[in-house]
This record gives C-alpha cells, structure tokens and sequence, in this order.
C-alpha cells in the first residue's frame, strides 16, 4: 500500500526540518508528502522554509502536497492590506519573517521588531518576494487520500456531524479550533495541525496515543490526529507515517 507522510506545523524552524526530512525513509514515488502548513513566522528561518519546501516540491520523486496555514493565508492578505492585529502581537512571530527576508539578526525569544524597522515591516511588499506570495496563494486548503483528510486547523460543524472540507468555508479549515470537532468527532481519520497538541483536550492516562512514542509528538483520539507538536515554539516538529501510524520527529 502507498504510504503517506504527513508533517507537522514547522514556524521557521529550517534545521528541525532537515533533520526530520533525514529521519524518514526514502520516499518513493507511489509515496505522498503533505505539508499541514504554517511554514513561516516564530523561527529564526521562515525564508530558508519556504524556500526547502518549493524544493522538496520540485525534486522529490513523491507526491508533495503543501497546504496553506492560517499564517500564510495572513501574510497572502498582508501583502496588499497589512493587518496590525497580526503583525503586531509578538507571539504571532511576524517579526522573525521579517528578519529572515531580509537576511537581518534572528530576533531573541519575546523579542520585538519596534519602531522605525517595524514601519518597513508594514510595507511587506519591499521585502516579501513577490514569487514567494504567488506560491502562497497555490497552496491547498485540504487533501484526501485512502489514509485520511488532511487539514490545517480543523472541519467545521454540520446538521448531522462534520463537514466534508470539500462542502466547507475556507475559513475553519485555516483558522478553527472548533472544542467539539476535538472531542467529539467520528469519521474517516482527519490529520491536522494548528492548535498545539500541549492546549488540546487531555488524553486518559491509560490510553497513550497508538504508535507514538512521546505525547509530545502528536495527539491521537480515535480518528483524529494533531501534530502540531511545538516547532517554534519550544517543541519538536513532527510527522506521521500512513497507514503504519509510525512518528518521525526531530529531537536532537
């Protein structure tokens, strides 16, 4: 059977990409690849991301699927409008995308860009290429295979359970944490990243994630799968093997 690998939410971090890329086995070209977004802010190397996985997209003999993040559906907007509700918390990591353009200093934890540098911030067209957000607005918003639906955040509510992302608004599928899509849905399995797996609901003791070796590395509650596992933000970045349900991650 084809196998799928799926990769976590990565925020800049391009050397835990290179050492999970390492980690997992040859990929073959019945095999698929997708990326569950968020590839830029809070790392000290959004741009060296970006630029490994239009890459990984080019050479690699496996199907690559790269889908959008909440974060480059933002920065797609910013372009053109910027939005000061995004770029100027300090744990939305915009800041560490600006730095990593433009080839500056990577920014200290909680660290700001101020002043005078964050109003050429703001002009995100000086900086941003423009190819760069081009191939932001090619990502998809979901997959599907015989393995499972793969979204960003999460499936939206319907009448008689969850929607097919298919049947959806792009929105949740970017940008939800729907608390009943975590704890109540039932259905084919759904991988999706987001929401970190440290602020999703607690998991009986009794009833460690099947496969994974370190809770760390992914939540798993019946047919759903989180692997948003910290990467840029102190944790790991992750990924799963399908239909082997085998984790790959990238601590050192």
């Amino acid at each position: 059977m084809a196998r799928t690998f799926v990769i976590g939410d990565i925020h800049g971090e391009s050397e835990a990409l290179d050492r999970l890329m390492m980690r997992l086995p040859e990929l073959q070209h019945d095999d698929t690849l997708v990326f569950i977004g968020d590839y830029v802010d809070r790392g000290a190397d959004p741009r060296g991301v970006v630029e490994r996985v239009r890459l990984i997209q080019r050479f690699s003999p496996a199907r690559v699927v790269a889908l959008r993040g909440n974060h480059e559906d933002k920065w797609i907007q910013c372009y053109d409008d910027p939005d000061l509700g995004f770029l100027l918390p300090v744990g939305n990591g915009c800041g560490s995308t600006y730095r990593s353009y433009i080839r500056g200093p990577a920014l200290k934890p909680g660290e700001a860009v101020m002043g005078d540098e964050f109003v050429k911030m703001l002009d995100v067209k000086s900086w941003l290429p423009r190819d760069d957000w081009e191939w932001m607005k090619t990502l998809e918003l979901w997959y599907e295979d015989e393995h499972a639906i793969y979204v960003h955040a999460c499936l939206p509510p319907s009448a008689d359970g969850w929607k097919h992302p298919r049947d959806a608004p792009p929105a949740p599928l970017m940008w939800g944490r729907e608390p009943g899509f975590f704890k109540r849905y039932a259905g084919k399995r759904v991988v999706f990243g987001h929401t970190p797996v440290s602020d999703l609901p607690e998991l009986p003791a009794d009833e460690p994630p099947r496969g994974f070796a370190d809770k760390r590395q992914a939540w798993v509650r019946g047919d759903l799968v989180g692997i948003d596992s910290g990467s840029g933000k102190g944790g790991v970045l992750s990924a799963i093997e399908l239909p082997a349900c085998r984790v790959y991650d990238s601590v050192v």
